[in-house]
């Protein structure tokens, strides 16, 4: 599965961090990917990553 992250959407809640280990933040508290710096990643199918990316109330994460 594709996650994608779009860091001008997010206001730094902190339910995707909460969610999935697949999430972090950057110095100011806005979404990134805890092992890469790409906005987009491959993964397995996850369900926590999927719960994160339902649970975002401003949508800055998508599963595709």
């Amino acid at each position: 599965m594709k996650i994608s992250i779009i860091p001008e959407k997010c206001i730094a809640c902190g339910l995707c961090q909460t969610y999935s280990p697949l999430f972090d933040y950057d110095d100011e508290g806005i979404v990134r990917f805890s092992q890469s710096d790409q906005l987009s990643v491959e993964i397995p199918d996850s369900a926590d990553a999927t719960l994160a990316a339902k649970s975002c109330p401003t949508k800055a994460i998508v599963c595709d």
